[in-house]
C-alpha cells in the first residue's frame, strides 16, 4: 500500500480488517517496524480521536511522531497554482509540502470542506496538493468527502461484534444536528462497507439529503426510517448536510434522532457513531448509555485501524 486516501488504495478490505484485529491481540508484534521512521501529523482542523489514535499506533510501531497543527502554528498556505500571493498567504503548499516531506517518512493530513463550493471541495484540491508534492506517502487523517481511517474502523467493528454465518443488516441513518456538517463520514462509510461486500446495507434519511453515488454505488435508498430499520443489526448514526443543495440543512426534524423507541424495529441492532455526537439531539442518552451502545468500543478500534494502515505502508517503503 503506498498511501491510504480512500478504499481504492486497500489492496483487500477482509485482509486489512485482519491484520488490524490481529494487532488488537498483539498490539507490539511489529514494535521495530518504524525504527528510525518519522510520522508528520498535519492538522488544518481539530481532532480528538483521529489524533491521539494515531500517535498510539505509530508509537506501537516504534515510529516516532511530529504533530503539527498548521491552522494555528504555521503560515497561512497557498493551495491554488499560479496564484500571485499578494494577499493573506504567505506560503504556498508546493515549498511547505516539500518541505515537510523531506522531514517525515510518512505525512498524514486532516483538513474539512469550506460546504461552499461543491467542485471545489470533491476535487479534493487541499489533500492532492500535499499527495502532489510531499514526495512521501500520504495518509488521510479526513479530507473535504473522505474519512478512510473512521470507516475502516467501523468496518472492523462491525465483523467484530457479528459472529453469524449470514451477513449483517447494517443501517446508515440520517440524524438532525444544529451545524452543517460535511459528508466524509457517510461518504467513506457507504464506500467502505460496499467495497466489504460482507453487509445488506441500507441507507436512510430524508428527501435531498441523497450522497454522491459514486459513494453510494447500489444501496437502496429508503425514506422511511422506521421502515429502513426493521431487522436491522447495526445501526449507524449520523448527520450530514446536504449534497444537492450542497452544504445546506435542509431538514431539522428532530423525530429522525435515534431512541430507544426506534430501536424497537430493529433486531436489538448494535449503535454506532464516530464521535463526537450530540447527545439528545443526534442520539438520545438512553440509546448512547444503554447496552445497544457500542460507540466507545467503535473509538477505541481507531489504534488498530490506524496501526494496519502504517504498518502497510512501512512494509511497503
Amino acid at each position: 500500500m503506498k498511501q491510504f486516501i480512500s478504499v481504492e488504495d486497500v489492496p483487500g478490505v477482509p485482509r486489512l480488517v485482519d491484520i488490524a484485529l490481529d494487532y488488537k491481540h498483539n498490539p507490539f508484534r511489529d514494535k521495530s517496524l518504524g525504527t528510525n521512521k518519522t510520522l508528520g501529523m498535519i492538522f488544518l482542523n481539530p481532532s480528538l480521536r483521529t489524533r491521539l489514535s494515531s500517535q498510539v499506533a505509530a508509537r506501537n510501531l516504534g515510529m516516532e511522531v511530529v504533530v503539527f497543527n498548521i491552522d494555528k502554528e504555521g503560515w497561512q498556505l497557498e493551495m491554488n497554482d499560479g496564484a500571485i500571493m499578494s494577499g493573506n498567504t504567505t506560503e504556498h503548499v508546493k515549498e511547505a509540502a516539500a518541505v515537510m516531506g523531506q522531514y517525515f517518512d510518512i505525512m498524514s493530513i486532516r483538513t474539512f470542506p469550506g460546504l461552499k463550493n461543491k467542485e471545489e471541495d470533491y476535487t479534493e484540491k487541499y489533500i492532492n496538493q500535499f499527495i502532489k508534492y510531499a514526495g512521501v506517502p500520504v495518509v488521510s487523517l479526513e479530507s473535504a468527502t473522505l474519512h478512510p481511517l473512521q470507516s475502516l474502523t467501523d468496518v472492523i467493528t462491525i465483523r467484530e461484534h457479528w459472529q453469524q454465518p449470514r451477513k449483517p443488516k447494517v443501517v446508515m441513518t440520517w440524524a438532525p444536528h444544529v451545524k452543517a456538517l460535511p459528508q466524509a463520514v457517510p461518504n467513506s462509510f457507504a464506500q467502505w462497507i460496499n467495497a466489504w461486500g460482507e453487509a445488506d446495507f441500507v441507507i436512510t434519511h430524508p428527501k435531498g439529503y441523497e450522497l454522491d453515488p459514486k459513494f453510494t454505488g447500489n444501496a437502496p435508498i429508503e425514506y422511511n426510517q422506521d421502515k429502513a430499520l426493521e431487522g436491522a443489526d447495526f445501526v449507524y448514526v449520523k448527520n450530514w448536510s446536504s449534497y444537492s443543495d450542497y452544504g445546506n440543512i435542509i431538514s431539522t426534524d428532530s423525530s429522525w434522532m435515534v431512541t430507544n423507541q426506534k430501536l424497537q424495529h430493529t433486531a436489538q441492532a448494535k449503535v454506532m457513531h464516530c464521535l463526537p455526537v450530540r447527545r439528545n439531539v443526534v442520539i438520545a442518552d438512553e440509546v448512547l448509555d444503554g447496552p445497544q451502545s457500542i460507540v466507545i468500543k467503535q473509538a477505541g478500534n481507531r489504534v488498530w485501524a490506524a496501526q494496519a494502515v502504517l504498518s502497510e505502508i512501512l512494509k511497503n517503503s
